[in-house]
């Protein structure tokens, strides 16, 4: 996807110089903002493929453009952070982030985990609808339903539940989904995987409280209970 649109939000213009280069080197289309007010206005004026949003911005810092943003869209963002507190990676990923990265960071990493984002959960082939009895997922359209009520989830939830939906029964590792959801070159915290199936979870059971969909298996990960109808 060398011809994707990628938004650079960071306060620091060595470090947005520096990332246009390289992007634009791999033949993508980039925008740059200063600041947060600047980014949530190039959302909109560009409709950007991906975001890479620094934590600490002025004006509106990077957590609440974050959270502004999955309010009216599923965009993929790379959060970056000098910050060193676990609490801030947990946030932003709680909010909707696909990726955390930390400063210092080698922007050859980062253009490979632009790469690896863009690659994602994206399958050209036609997928028959997955129908449970408390839910009811469709791969083509990338929708999930539980009774007449559709699910607001990120691409990496959907992606999670469709890896964990299509091996119902199994248990899958948090290897196992890394490599599913977010692709064989992932370098970052496996971790990332309990915080999105968290979050998952929690819009599963706001919407069917009574079924168990997704069950952890102490020491070894995840697996789908429901069976199909």
């Amino acid at each position: 996807m060398t011809n994707a649109t990628i938004l650079i939000v960071d306060d620091e213009q060595t470090i947005r110089d520096t990332v246009q280069a390289y992007l634009e080197r791999e033949g993508y289309s980039v925008h740059t903002a200063a600041d947060g007010v600047q980014a949530i206005n190039a959302v909109r004026a560009f409709h950007p493929d991906l975001v890479i949003l620094d934590v600490m911005l002025p004006k509106i810092d990077g957590l609440e453009v974050l959270r502004r943003l999955r309010q009216t869209s599923d965009v993929w963002v790379l959060m970056l952070s000098a910050r060193a507190e676990e609490m801030d990676k947990i946030l932003g990923l709680k909010l909707g982030a696909d990726d955390y990265l930390p400063k210092p960071f080698s922007p050859r990493e980062l253009v490979a985990r632009v790469e690896a984002i863009l690659r994602r959960g994206r399958g050209s082939l036609s997928a028959a609808p997955l129908i449970f009895p408390h839910i009811r997922i469709d791969p083509d359209a990338r929708r999930v339903w539980s009774g007449e009520q559709e699910l607001d989830l990120t691409p990496i939830e959907f992606d999670l539940l469709l890896a964990l939906a299509r091996h119902r029964g199994r248990v899958l590792s948090r290897e196992q989904l890394i490599e599913q959801v977010w692709g064989y070159d992932y370098y970052g915290d496996e971790r990332i995987v309990d915080v999105h199936i968290g979050r998952l979870r929690k819009k599963l059971a706001a919407a069917a409280p009574a079924a168990e969909t997704i069950s952890t298996v102490r020491g070894v990960g995840y697996r789908f209970e429901s069976e199909p109808t």
